[in-house]
C-alpha cells in the first residue's frame, strides 16, 4: 500500500502509538495490543498510524499515506463502519478522524451486535484493559474529564432553578438537541458477554446532534425523536440509573444512562476511585428530622458514597462523603421520606464550551502546561 511499512509488529506499534497521543489518552499494553489486532486489519493499522491529531479530508490522507483516493476510501469506508474511524461531514467535504479508545472504538464495537468479529473475547480484552491501574490512571488524568454527571432535573431545588442553566438540565439537553439516536448501552452489553450483565434495558445509550447522525449511518443504533429521547430519560430514573453526558456546555454527543455494575465509569469510582466523569453540581442534603434512617439511600447509592452513622444519640442516620458523590440523585430520589434533598455545591463546575475546547484543555493539562 503506497509508501507505508510492512513490519507487522511495527505497524502495530506505531498505530498504539498514534491512539496514545489522542487528547483521552491509551496506555500502550499488550492487552492494548491484543485488541488493536482483533479490530484493525494490517492495512486499516498502517493508515490509522498515520492520523494526525486534526480531522482531515481524503486528500490529505493521500499525502501521508500515498494511497489513491478510491483505494484509500474504500479503508477509510470500511474502518468507519467498524467505527475505528469518523467520517465528518462539513460543507462539501469530508474530514476523518480516527476514533480514541473511550469515547471511541470500544464504544462502537459494542453499540450494537456484531458477528464479524468474537465478542467475547472482546470483552474479556477490554475488561482487562480497564481494570489496568496504568490505564486508569492515564485515562483520568486530567482534571478537565470526558464525561459529567447530570443531577435529576426533577430534584433540582426551587430556589435556584432561576440559576441553573441548559447544561445543568438533561431534559433541556435532549429538547435543544432536536432528537438523535438510541444504541445498545455498550458497557451491559459487554457485560453480557462475562456472564455479569445487570437487568437494566440495553437499548437507552443517547446520542445527539452530528454524533447520533453518524450512529445512525454507520447502523450503530437507531432514530429517536426528543419524545423518545425524554421518555429513556425518565424511564432510567425510575429504575435508579445514573445520567452521564459529554462533559461539554453546548451541543453534547451523548448521554449514558449507567447501572453501578457494569458501567465503566461507576465502577471505576467505586472499585478503584478513578474518576472520568465530572460531578454534577449539586449534593445530597440530609433533613435529620424527617430522616427515619431506613437505609435505602445507601442501598441505592452506585458508587457507595454514603454510610450509615451514629448521630451520638444511637440513632443511625446516612453520611455523605462529599469527596466521592457525583451529586447524581439516586439517593434524593428514592428517599421515602423526603429527608434526602438535593442543594447547590459551594463550587460549580462550568464545562468547557465544546469539544475542541474540553480537548485543547485535556491535552494542556496531561502535559502540565
Amino acid at each position: 500500500m503506497g509508501h507505508l511499512t510492512h513490519d507487522k509488529d511495527e505497524v502495530y506499534r506505531l498505530l498504539a502509538e498514534r491512539i496514545s497521543r489522542s487528547p483521552e489518552g491509551a496506555s500502550i499494553n499488550e492487552t492494548l495490543m491484543a485488541i488493536l489486532h482483533r479490530l484493525f486489519t494490517e492495512s486499516e493499522a498502517q493508515v490509522g498510524s498515520k492520523f494526525p491529531l486534526l480531522p482531515m479530508t481524503l486528500e490529505q490522507i493521500t499525502g501521508l499515506t500515498g494511497i489513491k483516493g478510491v483505494q484509500l476510501k474504500t479503508v477509510l469506508d470500511g474502518m468507519a463502519d467498524k467505527g475505528l474511524v469518523l467520517d465528518i461531514p462539513r460543507k462539501d467535504t469530508v474530514y476523518y478522524m480516527l476514533a480514541p479508545v473511550v469515547i471511541g472504538f470500544f464504544e462502537y464495537t459494542f453499540m450494537r451486535v456484531r458477528d464479524n468479529v468474537n465478542m467475547k473475547d472482546l470483552a474479556e480484552l477490554f475488561q482487562a484493559y480497564f481494570h489496568d491501574k496504568e490505564v486508569r490512571d492515564e485515562i483520568s488524568r486530567s482534571d478537565t474529564k470526558m464525561m459529567r454527571t447530570v443531577v435529576y432535573e426533577r430534584l433540582i431545588p426551587l430556589a435556584v432553578e432561576t440559576e441553573v442553566l441548559t447544561y445543568e438540565r438533561a431534559g433541556e439537553i435532549i429538547r435543544q438537541s432536536g432528537g438523535g439516536a438510541i444504541s445498545i448501552c455498550p458497557c451491559r452489553h459487554k457485560a453480557s458477554h462475562l456472564g455479569k450483565a445487570c437487568d437494566a434495558p440495553l437499548e437507552v445509550c443517547t446520542s445527539m446532534g452530528s454524533a447520533a447522525e453518524w450512529v445512525i449511518r454507520r447502523g450503530m443504533g437507531k432514530p429517536a425523536t426528543v419524545d423518545d429521547l425524554l421518555r429513556v430519560l425518565e424511564e432510567t430514573e425510575k429504575l435508579g440509573l445514573v445520567h452521564n453526558c459529554d462533559n461539554v456546555m453546548n451541543k453534547p454527543a451523548y448521554m449514558c444512562h449507567c447501572c453501578s455494575c457494569c458501567c465503566v465509569i461507576l465502577t471505576g469510582i467505586k472499585e478503584f476511585g478513578t474518576y472520568v466523569t465530572h460531578p454534577s453540581n449539586f449534593i445530597p442534603a440530609l433533613d435529620s428530622e424527617n430522616c427515619v434512617g431506613c437505609g435505602t439511600c445507601t442501598n441505592r447509592c452506585p458508587i457507595e458514597a454514603i454510610t450509615m452513622q451514629d448521630d451520638g444519640n444511637g440513632t443511625e442516620i446516612p453520611v455523605v462523603n462529599k469527596e466521592v458523590c457525583i451529586g447524581c440523585g439516586v439517593c434524593a430520589s428514592g428517599c421515602p421520606t423526603g429527608a434526602l434533598t438535593m442543594s447547590r455545591r459551594p463550587v460549580l463546575h462550568v464545562p468547557p464550551r465544546n469539544t475542541r475546547e474540553k480537548f485543547t484543555r485535556m491535552t494542556r493539562e496531561k502535559k502540565g502546561v
